[in-house]
């Protein structure tokens, strides 16, 4: 990583930018930037940074399909079977699709992850290593010091979970992780274990738990107490820990009212929205129109990748909703979407396929904005639903009232044991649907690929389309997604999966 960070250290700095901090100055100045010698020298300054950060979780970094994190979200689903890629259009998501770009050293798309989940914790590291010298008040450092801690924990554990063999619930996980990088610093660091990397993300979460304690955020992108908290709950569901998941998800989910129906069928475009505990927003100067995550994954903006290549859900997992249920809703079985909301529309140069998504809805055919969910109070409710069940106590109960919110006519499941964990993980597909979490699922769940026609329900995969990519074993090597070439020739401490 030596070469990594002497070219992206100092050059993130200069372009950190306000994307809405706690302090009604932030607001004003939407451009203003801080320079590498000052980044820590005040309160204020160390908001800056943080901004920054949240600002490489969407901007474009050199090509409009890297645009952050919600490329990332992209990737991830485009690599499981929920997310269909209809048609060629422009190229976009196919070879990814196609379990090509993953499993090449020296793919761009590959590379995108890696290089924007070591800058996040690189500067996350800056606010670590120098937040105690900064001038203002202690409170304000704490909120700063706070979110970073949480911002290195993310990082690092979305880099595990892609690049190392998956955690064992069994134990004994000294298999090969990532680097922990815990200084702003440009020396080459080795491997860490597996069970390393969660022992610090853990020890990371903590702190960020503590020291955001009592925080008001100004608005949904900034880390809050609740937030590392739902973090929290996602690193112990993939460890197995399942009394602190069920935990963590309940606490951290307190205070967010679960979506109407008429919300749930509103766009998902708006983190104003009380079910959403984290996202991101683009204001008018913000963002790029062919990078937005609405720019790929929306219904309705007219770009040549949506109107050529509209996301569709996999028809065996629609098949599976209930009508009553209104994820049944956001998806056209026939692909002409008779029940767009009001305001929004497609126009005769979209293609037309069956199952094509209209959760996602941009601003307009000419806007590729819409705020994109980084968690939500739905997924706590899945995760202390799947805790509790693979505990064996309370997984039904926990379950019922996100299955109610959905389905008017569910009633408690008398499901038990796998049976119950197994509606429960089906839940979880229907509700989390196109939000980047397919793939790191059917890993954690030691599962395989399979875009196959089942249960008698013809496949909408395109086999030629996908170069024949239907299957995936679960023991298969290609889980594990290679470290960047570039990495593995500037740092001789590095060995590749």
């Amino acid at each position: 990583m030596k070469a990594y960070y002497k070219i992206l250290l100092l050059p993130l700095l200069a372009v950190f930018v306000f994307t809405g901090c706690g302090k009604d100055w932030l607001e004003e100045s939407p451009t203003t930037a801080v320079s590498a010698g000052s980044a820590t020298s005040s309160t204020e300054n160390l908001y800056l940074v943080i901004n920054g950060i949240h600002r490489l979780l969407y901007e474009r970094q050199g090509s409009n399909g890297r645009g952050g994190l919600s490329a990332m979200m992209i990737q991830n689903d485009a690599l499981g079977e929920d997310l269909v890629m209809t048609a060629q259009a422009n190229g976009w998501w196919i070879s990814m699709a196609s379990w090509n770009d993953h499993t090449s050293a020296t793919d761009a798309d590959l590379r995108h992850g890696w290089r924007v989940m070591y800058k996040v914790i690189n500067n996350a590291n800056i606010i670590i290593d120098g937040a105690d010298g900064a001038d203002g008040p202690e409170a304000d450092r704490d909120i700063a010091l706070g979110q970073a801690y949480a911002y290195r924990a993310f990082a690092h554990f979305f880099l595990v979970q892609r690049h190392a063999e998956r955690y064992d619930w069994n134990g004994g996980n000294d298999q090969a992780g990532i680097p922990i990088v815990l200084t702003p610093t440009q020396e080459g660091l080795p491997r860490s274990s597996v069970e390393e990397v969660y022992v610090q993300i853990n020890s990371d979460l903590d702190q960020a738990i503590t020291l955001l304690d009592g925080y008001s955020r100004f608005n949904k992108s900034h880390i809050n107490q609740a937030v590392a908290l739902g973090l929290k709950a996602r690193v112990a569901l993939v460890q197995g820990n399942w009394s602190e998941a069920a935990d963590f998800a309940q606490r951290a989910r307190e205070g967010f009212d679960l979506m109407s129906r008429d919300e749930y069928q509103s766009g998902f475009n708006d983190y104003a929205v009380d079910e959403w505990m984290w996202g991101s927003h683009y204001n008018e100067v913000q963002g790029s129109v062919f990078t937005n995550f609405g720019a790929w994954m929306s219904r309705n903006f007219s770009s040549s990748n949506i109107r050529g290549n509209p996301k569709a859900i996999y028809s065996v997992l629609y098949e599976q909703i209930p009508e009553s249920d209104v994820r049944s809703l956001i998806f056209s079985a026939t692909g002409e979407h008779e029940n767009l909301p009001a305001g929004y529309e497609i126009s005769s140069a979209h293609a037309r396929f069956p199952y094509t998504s209209q959760k996602f809805l941009s601003y307009s055919t000419g806007d590729s904005r819409g705020d994109v969910p980084y968690m939500r109070a739905a997924e706590m409710y899945l995760i202390e639903a799947e805790a509790k069940a693979r505990m064996g106590e309370g997984g039904a109960e926990a379950l019922l009232p996100l299955a109610v919110a959905r389905d008017p006519e569910y009633t408690l499941s008398t499901n038990t044991g796998e049976d119950l964990i197994d509606e429960i993980l089906l839940q979880r597909r229907w509700e989390l649907w196109g939000e980047g979490f397919r793939f790191l699922d059917l890993k954690r769940l030691n599962m395989a690929l399979d875009r196959t026609d089942q249960m008698g329900i013809e496949t909408n995969h395109n086999p030629s389309l996908l170069n024949g990519l239907m299957t995936v074993p679960a023991d298969d090597p290609r889980w594990v997604w290679l470290i960047p070439q570039d990495e593995i020739n500037a740092n001789p401490n590095l060995s590749q999966n």
